[in-house]
């Protein structure tokens, strides 16, 4: 049985990889034949965060391009998703269903869907996620 789509596209900042970044890694991959998976930078993290990201962007890089459900990792240099569909034309565009109902994406998936594609949004992993991952790992260091 064929895939669903054909280019897949998800983006992320994949510090401290763990099961939820995995979960969508392989959700997306189940629905799409080839799947582009952007990372962001450290210095577009640092700009809308305000904080650096404790894997550096070379690593986290490489750790994704490691995994078997990635065909091709992007950095990402920018949040401007139009932007990303325009360069890469994928046909479907991976989100964690926490996004689902933002501004944002609902703008997204409007302006892909008028070129025949969409916005798909994905279950978002329970109590996990890098800064739940970085403020135990804090509290540790700290000794608390």
């Amino acid at each position: 049985m064929g895939k669903k789509y054909k280019v897949g596209y998800t983006a992320g900042v994949y510090d401290l990889f763990h099961i939820g970044h995995l979960n969508i890694l392989k959700r997306a991959k189940e629905q799409c034949e080839y799947l582009i998976v952007a990372v962001s930078t450290d210095e577009l993290v640092q700009r809308y965060k305000n904080k650096i990201p404790v894997i550096p962007y070379e690593e986290r890089k490489t750790i994704i391009e490691a995994i078997k459900y990635v065909d091709e990792v992007v950095p990402q240099v920018n949040r401007d998703k139009i932007a990303a569909y325009e360069q890469y034309h994928f046909d479907v565009m991976f989100v964690g269903d926490d996004w689902k109902g933002s501004d944002v994406f609902e703008k997204v998936d409007v302006y892909m869907r008028e070129r025949g594609a969409c916005v798909e949004y994905l279950p978002y992993t329970q109590n996990v996620s890098s800064t739940l991952l970085n403020d135990v790992l804090n509290k540790i260091y700290e000794g608390k």
